[in-house]
């Protein structure tokens, strides 16, 4: 019975292992499109568990309305639930709060 006991201890620590392993080597990349007919001129991506928003990674890119670009959202924590933000040249702003960058891979607005 201890023998039984410590093989399925083991094996669900070898599973916890593998998800572990599985989420921070997950891909981030995510395709974000515009198709709002205004041009995107900032996007915000900061792991919930923040409090803020962090620097825009546009820079000083822009999107226009009609294109997309490929994002690799990763901030060195391993997380996957990000909130997004994108703010377009009109001032309007669209947020999309706990996307899941780890297992979704285009975000459109429009």
């Amino acid at each position: 019975m201890k023998n039984l006991l410590l093989v399925a201890a083991s094996a669900l620590f070898l599973s916890a292992c593998a998800e572990v392993a599985t989420t921070s080597s997950a891909n981030r990349v995510v395709q974000i499109g515009n198709t709002t007919g205004v041009t995107m001129t900032h996007f915000f991506a900061s792991n919930t568990s923040r409090d803020s928003w962090e620097e825009d990674i546009f820079g000083s890119d822009v999107l226009p309305s009609g294109r997309s670009m490929n994002i690799d959202i990763d901030d060195g924590s391993g997380a996957c639930m990000f909130d997004l933000k994108a703010r377009f040249a009109d001032g309007d702003e669209i947020i999309e709060r706990g996307y899941n960058v780890c297992t979704r891979s285009t975000w459109t607005v429009g």
